[in-house]
């Protein structure tokens, strides 16, 4: 399992920076612009990626005071955004790397949003953390294709074939 989560971590880094060369071709009204994505503009989606996994790490780590809320803008500027993002993931990987083969098998215990306390499996956690950036690419990238920038291919077998 070890092994998956951190070719995992190195994929949503090979991912986001594919993402950003895309994003790149965008002006900055546009990537700022409410396009109708849940956080409403492709900047605000990105820091939303970088904030719930920062955030996932901090509960997996047991660093609940690292949490912070989900309508927190973490960036501003865009360089600096995707600086941390790819940071983020590259920390992730060299994180997940440094824990050993049983810590993924164990649960953890978290405050929620609600205070109420929650358990989640290791794996179970950072499915969510990998998926979940995934699931917002995907968004972003739709709303790529509807402003004719061409959207890159993100998918995992082009990871894989890369390598």
């Amino acid at each position: 399992m070890k092994k998956y989560f951190i070719e995992q971590a190195d994929y949503q880094h090979w991912a986001s920076t594919e993402l950003f060369r895309c994003l790149d071709a965008l002006s900055e009204e546009q990537r700022n612009a409410n396009v109708g994505l849940f956080f409403g503009d492709i900047h605000r989606t990105v820091d939303h990626i970088l904030g719930a996994t920062r955030n996932w790490r901090a509960r997996l780590a047991g660093e609940f005071d690292k949490v912070t809320g989900h309508d927190t803008l973490l960036y501003s500027d865009w360089e600096e955004l995707k600086t941390a993002v790819l940071s983020e993931f590259a920390q992730f990987k060299d994180w997940l790397g440094q824990k050993n083969q049983d810590w993924f098998g164990e649960i953890v215990e978290y405050p929620g949003h609600d205070g109420q306390k929650q358990r989640i499996a290791v794996a179970d956690g950072l499915t969510h953390v990998m998926t979940h950036a995934a699931h917002h690419r995907g968004q972003i990238s739709a709303v790529c294709t509807r402003l004719h920038v061409p959207s890159p291919e993100m998918d995992f077998m082009f990871y894989r074939r890369r390598n």
